[in-house]
């Protein structure tokens, strides 16, 4: 019998508690204590696999659910059950309320937990939950309602003494009463989805002209995602922080925070790195904003955990009500991290009808965390999502202070159905200093290929001089794009020209073998014998620019090697093999280096403590796939990531405008307009449907020829 079984049918508290709760106990018998010996899991990915461990722990039995494209997933691997329920397409699956309470009702689960995202925040979901008896992990509906509808939010929190931004939060949705609340507010200003987040159904107006182009766009986001494209409008606080506190409470009348997050670094909206406490406040300031989100969360009822998000002044560090967020949230092993608690484990435990584990004066504060979210995404591309088949992905071991929460192993699919997050890597310092400098330690240890990722870009970030300074706020991306994106990356240096070049010709002799203990992938084997004294040119190209590296063996391990047309190097190079894969070993001069290799098709992977760098191997003509040529590229719109083709807004023989929407893709929930390039007539519309599937670069649109 499980512990929560146990503790359902007897009505006895931990012995942890016992003592602390029993008088308590007794004047709180109304409360009806629940049978949690299975439970459903209604998500996928790793916070599948995060609330799976935590049940497990407790003797729970978990149930996953799956969509065609997770079938070989981490979660449904986990599980103790697992059921299919639907296609791909989240709409047609965990979307799927009705197909999700079956397989609970089926299965015999007595509760389902929502993960975040999904169905987390759907107040019908819940209420259908209740009607079926079966628990939902999380808020009452009234909570989740009043919350989830920000308008309404805003009015809660102001009548109980939170602080609120200006801003319209009505009903009446017209679009003249919308333009005529945003010229009350003023520019610049924030268009939000009422039942948003996420990013989803966000933009900003920065003057009028910016207004209705944004509103639109903003609507359609959110009515995809949401199912309702009723906005909001708030002054936007140009270059705030964005502070969040974790708040919980029970069913007992007991409500608590565990201090605050700081989650200002994002980019699309959207949240990249957060780390907890929050740099740079006074003790003063992390406890105003602490009782304040107590306060947000009595004043709803909750029941739970939820997050108190606030924009807070740089300078001033004033704090106002953004929103709450009624579910776990993406970021909360941090939390866990500096105050030692699991968040799961208080969840499930407060839904079996248990008081808190702690009061707040129990919950102490130690040391500093931070979480980077490792996601399939081209950083220089404006962050384009990516998908695709992870050919390899090597992450940092777990230990007592790092924590690796993810959802997917080497040689499965990032979807383009669903959030490209790969992994979140957690680590606890006994400070920030301390708990920085292990995060670029540990990122430096990630080894992927097959996809694109931004862990290069989380360790520009994480060492950035004023984010070690921890002057953050949710402009720091554009405002220091000189030191996250430097000119210096598009530059291959001559050391690690080099180390590619030898990589290559040495890893090719690993072609043959069978073991593959190392993790390495095979590639085609070269005419290349190091016992013989001969010479070869190796081509590569980095960014789109071509080099030569030429090579000449002279001895067991040695070598001469010189790049372009500069000065010749004695090398003495060899590779091991590891269980993290290939390290090559190379002295260049007077240098020793070490670092990580991988050939992988027509490129050669090459890692150390600044990340990944990528080194491409041309084909030769003979063996190079005809291309569009660039006069064929000028006059087309093509797809700038994998996604699903959501609307066109063209038609054959149409004249448009440079910079005019020409069709729309969905990728990871997320909106891409594609603009005209130039002035001119649409030729004609590739052979795709409305909700394909298009590749990145898939021609979409043709224009006539020059105009």
């Amino acid at each position: 019998m499980s512990y929560l079984r146990f503790l359902s049918k007897y009505s006895v508290p931990s012995l942890q508690y016992q003592a602390r709760f029993s008088h308590a106990q007794q004047l709180r018998e109304e409360v009806r204590r629940r049978d949690i010996s299975k439970v459903l899991i209604a998500n996928r990915g790793e916070i599948a696999c995060r609330v799976m461990r935590t049940a497990k722990k407790l003797g729970v039995r978990t149930v996953a659910v799956y969509s065609d494209a997770d079938k070989n997933a981490m979660h449904v691997e986990m599980a103790d059950e697992a059921y299919h329920i639907g296609p791909a397409p989240s709409t047609q699956s965990y979307l799927n309320a009705a197909k999700i309470l079956e397989v609970a009702k089926k299965s015999n689960s007595q509760a389902i937990h929502p993960g975040y995202g999904f169905l987390s925040e759907n107040v019908e979901f819940c209420e259908k939950c209740a009607s079926e008896d079966v628990v939902f992990i999380g808020p009452p509906p009234s909570a989740i309602r009043d919350m989830g509808i920000k308008s309404t939010s805003k009015a809660i929190m102001s009548a109980a003494g939170v602080p609120i931004v200006k801003g319209y939060h009505g009903e009446e949705q017209s679009i003249e009463k919308l333009t005529a609340e945003a010229q009350r507010i003023g520019f610049p200003l924030m268009i939000k989805a009422v039942r948003g987040g996420g990013g989803k159904g966000m933009r900003i107006a920065m003057t009028e002209a910016d207004f209705l182009p944004q509103l639109e766009s903003a609507k359609r986001e959110s009515l995809k995602s949401f199912g309702d494209d009723n906005m909001l409008l708030e002054q936007y606080i140009t270059d705030p922080r964005h502070v969040e506190v974790q708040v919980f409470a029970d069913m007992h009348g007991n409500a608590v925070h565990l201090f605050e997050r700081d989650c200002s670094v994002q980019r699309r909206h959207q949240k990249i790195i957060e780390e907890a406490p929050a740099p740079g406040l006074s003790e003063e300031t992390r406890r105003a904003i602490g009782d304040a989100a107590v306060r947000a969360a009595r004043a709803v009822g909750y029941v739970g955990a939820g997050t108190v998000e606030f924009i807070l002044h740089r300078q001033t560090h004033e704090f106002h009500f953004m929103e709450m967020n009624t579910r776990l949230q993406v970021e909360h092993p941090i939390t866990e991290m500096i105050t030692g608690t699991d968040l799961v484990e208080w969840q499930l435990r407060v839904a079996a009808g248990e008081q808190l584990p702690l009061s707040q004066e129990q919950i102490v504060r130690r040391g500093h965390a931070v979480e980077c979210r490792i996601y399939a995404e081209e950083p220089r591309a404006g962050f384009l999502p990516r998908a695709g088949t992870l050919h390899r992905l090597t992450q940092p071991e777990p230990e007592q202070f790092v924590r690796v929460e993810t959802g997917v192993r080497e040689g499965q699919e990032v979807s383009v159905h669903y959030d490209p997050m790969i992994a979140k890597l957690v680590v606890w310092g006994r400070d920030r200093t301390e708990a920085l400098a292990k995060t670029r330690a540990k990122l430096s240890e990630y080894q992927v290929a097959g996809l694109e990722t931004n862990v290069n870009f989380l360790l520009r970030l994480s060492g950035a001089s004023a984010f070690v300074a921890g002057d953050v706020h949710t402009a720091f991306i554009p405002q220091h794009e000189h030191e996250l994106f430097p000119k210096s990356d598009s530059v291959l240096s001559e050391e690690r020209a080099i180390q590619a070049a030898l990589g290559h010709l040495l890893s090719s002799q690993l072609s043959n073998t069978t073991d593959d203990s190392w993790k390495g992938i095979a590639v085609t084997p070269q005419a290349w014998r190091p016992n013989y004294q001969l010479k070869r040119t190796i081509p590569l190209r980095f960014d789109e620019k071509d080099l030569s590296v030429s090579v000449e063996h002279t001895g067991p391990d040695t070598y001469k090697v010189r790049v372009k047309d500069g000065p010749w190097h004695d090398v003495q190079a060899s590779l091991q093999s590891t269980p993290r894969g290939l390290r090559l070993h190379a002295l260049i001069g007077d240098k020793n280096t070490n670092v990580g290799l991988l050939t992988h098709e027509q490129q050669v992977h090459v890692y150390d403590e600044n990340g990944q760098t990528i080194v491409e191997l041309p084909r030769p003509k003979y063996q190079a796939a005809s291309g569009v040529d660039a006069a064929a590229a000028a006059n087309s719109a093509s797809s700038p990531t994998p996604g699903i083709l959501e609307r066109i807004l063209v038609s054959k023989g149409d004249k448009v405008v440079k910079g005019q929407p020409l069709f729309v893709v969905i990728a990871m929930k997320m909106e891409y307009v594609v603009r005209s390039p130039r002035d001119g007539v649409i030729a004609s519309l590739a052979p795709f449907n409305i909700g394909d599937a298009v590749g990145k670069g898939a021609q979409v649109v043709l224009l006539e020829g020059d105009s």
